[in-house]
C-alpha cells in the first residue's frame, strides 16, 4: 500500500484518494520572471518521478502545475528589459519548457496562468469579503483577515500571537492587523492592471493559487505540492483563503520537496552560488543532472557540488556499461520476465521501496543490484540478460532514467577541450593497423594518448568498442 509523508499532519500514512483510482494534485509552479535554477529543476523531477510512479500503478492523476505571470518581480523585471510583461513571460514559459524537456519533464495535465483566471480571483475575493473574512482597504487593497481564520497556522505549526508579536505595520499601511496579506492589489502608476469590484489592481500572490486549484481540480483535492520556501506564508495563505471561502478541508495531503545548497550552504546570487538549469545543462548530460536530482529522497535537501555531479556521471556509468552490449527487443512490448525469474523478485522490491513514500535511493539500490546480476548474466545466458536488462530499463523508465542508447550516452557528447568522435574512430583505425603489422609500441601509445584524454578502449572478439571515463 502507497504511504505519503504529510507536511500537514507531520506523519506517513496509507494514501487514500476522493475517488477510488484517482489521483488530483496541484503544484506550485514558478513565477516567470527569469530562467529557471537548479532549484526549481528539483521540484520539477520531484514530482514528475511521482506522477510517473502514481501512473505506473495504474492510478489515473490529474496532476495541475499553475505559472505565475504577473507580481512584483515579473513587473520590475518587464519595466528594466524594456518589454512589456505579457513578452517576458511568454520567453521565459518557453524558455521554462525548454528546461524541462531537456531534463526528461512530463508536461502536467493542465498549467493554469494566473492572468487566465483574474474572474475566478475576484469571485474568491468577493466570497471572502462577504463571509467577513477579507475587506477592502482605503489605500485600495483588500485583505485577508488572518487572525478571523482560527487555524491560521495549522500547517507549519505557527503561533498567531508569537506571529503578531513579532510582526510590525508601517505608519502608512492600511491594514486592520500585521499580520493580514494583500489579495487585491490597487494599481500603480505604469503597471499591467484589470478592473475590479475595489478599483483598478491586480492579484496577490496567494490568492491565485487558490482560485486556480478550485478552478481546475474544485474545493478539495487529493495532494498538494510544492518546494520548500512554500509551506509559510504561501500554503499556510492558500488554506486560510481556500477554507474560508469554501467551508471545507482544501487538500487531504501536502507534500514539499526538499532544498538545494551549494556545498552545503544556501543558494544565493547574492553569495555567487546560484545555477540556472542552463547553466548546469551547458557543462553536464540533462540525465546526469536528473540522475543528480532523483537519487536523493525527495524531502531531503540536495547538497549541489560539481564533485556531487560527476558522482551522478559515474553512478550512471555503471548502469549504461552493464546495459550496453545487450540485445534488447525492439518492440517495449515483449515479456520477457520468464527469461531470468529473478526479474519478478527485482521487480517487487523496487515497487515496496517506491511505496515507501517514493524513496527513490532505495529503488535506485535496487537498480544497482540489478545491473549487478546483468553483468554476471551476460558471462553465461543470453536470454536471462536480455530479460533482466529489459526489466532494468522497465523500472528505470519509472523514474525517467535510462532513457538513452547505452554506446552513444558512454561515448558522450563532444565538449569544449575534448578529442571529438570522429577523431577517437580514426585513432582507433590507426591503432588497428599497427596491431595488424605487429607494431605494438604504436599501439600501445595511441590507446595510452587516447586514455589521457578520458577515453577508454575494449578490444573484443566483435572489435574495439569506446567509452568516456568520468
Amino acid at each position: 500500500m502507497l504511504q505519503i509523508y504529510n507536511t500537514l499532519t507531520k506523519q506517513k500514512a496509507p494514501f487514500k484518494p476522493l475517488v477510488e483510482g484517482q489521483i488530483n494534485m496541484y503544484v506550485c509552479g514558478i513565477t516567470v520572471y527569469d530562467y529557471c535554477h537548479i532549484g526549481h529543476a528539483r521540484v520539477m523531477v520531484c514530482f514528475d518521478v511521482i506522477t510517473r510512479y502514481l501512473r505506473a500503478r495504474n492510478w489515473r492523476v490529474n496532476y495541475v502545475r499553475n505559472i505565475t505571470d504577473v507580481d512584483d518581480k515579473i513587473i520590475k523585471r518587464a519595466h528594466e528589459n524594456g518589454e512589456t510583461v505579457e513578452q517576458l513571460t511568454e520567453r521565459m514559459i518557453a524558455a521554462m519548457h525548454e528546461d524541462e524537456d531537456a531534463l526528461g519533464v512530463l508536461r502536467p495535465d493542465q498549467e493554469p496562468k494566473a492572468t487566465a483566471h483574474i474572474d475566478e480571483i475576484l469571485a474568491l475575493i468577493s466570497t471572502l469579503i462577504e463571509k467577513g473574512f477579507a475587506y477592502p482597504a482605503s489605500n485600495g487593497d483588500v485583505y485577508y483577515r488572518v487572525e478571523r481564520f482560527a487555524e491560521y497556522g495549522k500547517l507549519t505549526n505557527q503561533n498567531v500571537d508569537e506571529l503578531r508579536s513579532g510582526s510590525r505595520v508601517e505608519v502608512d499601511e492600511a491594514k486592520e492587523s500585521p499580520l493580514d496579506f494583500v489579495l487585491w492589489k490597487a494599481v500603480k502608476p505604469g503597471e499591467v492592471s484589470w478592473e475590479s469590484p475595489w478599483g483598478a489592481g491586480r492579484p496577490g500572490w496567494h490568492i491565485e493559487c487558490s482560485a486556480m486549484s478550485k478552478c481546475c481540480l474544485g474545493d478539495t483535492f487529493d495532494i498538494h505540492g510544492g518546494g520548500p520556501d512554500l509551506p509559510f506564508p504561501h500554503h499556510e495563505n492558500e488554506i486560510a483563503q481556500s477554507e474560508a471561502a469554501n467551508g471545507c478541508t482544501y487538500a487531504n495531503h501536502w507534500m514539499h520537496a526538499g532544498p538545494v545548497r551549494v556545498n552545503s550552504e544556501k543558494m544565493s546570487k547574492s553569495l555567487g552560488n546560484f545555477f540556472t538549469i542552463r547553466d548546469v545543462l551547458a557543462k553536464y548530460d540533462p540525465e546526469v543532472v536528473r540522475f543528480f536530482l532523483a537519487r536523493v529522497h525527495y524531502r531531503s535537501y540536495i547538497d549541489y557540488s560539481e564533485d556531487s555531479l560527476k558522482e551522478a556521471r559515474v553512478m550512471l556509468e555503471r548502469f549504461y556499461q552493464a546495459l550496453n552490449g545487450v540485445s534488447l527487443p525492439k518492440s517495449a512490448d515483449e515479456s520477457l520476465d520468464a527469461g531470468y525469474e529473478g526479474a519478478k523478485a527485482f521487480e517487487l522490491r523496487f515497487y515496496e521501496a517506491m511505496d515507501d513514500d517514493f524513496n527513490t535511493p532505495k529503488a535506485i539500490s535496487v537498480l544497482f543490484e540489478m545491473v549487478n546480476e546483468l553483468n554476471k548474466l551476460k558471462k553465461t545466458s543470453e536470454s536471462a540478460a536480455v530479460a533482466l536488462a529489459s526489466k532494468v530499463l522497465e523500472l528505470a523508465g519509472i523514474l525517467g532514467l535510462l532513457q538513452q542508447n547505452p554506446d552513444a550516452f558512454l561515448k558522450g557528447a563532444d565538449k569544449e577541450g575534448e578529442i571529438n568522435a570522429a577523431a577517437i574512430e580514426q585513432l582507433i583505425e590507426q591503432r588497428n593497423a599497427a596491431k595488424a603489422n605487429k607494431d605494438y609500441a604504436q599501439s600501445d601509445k595511441i590507446r595510452d594518448a587516447l586514455a589521457e584524454q578520458g577515453v577508454i578502449l575494449k578490444d573484443s572478439r566483435e572489435g574495439t568498442s569506446w567509452f568516456r571515463e568520468s
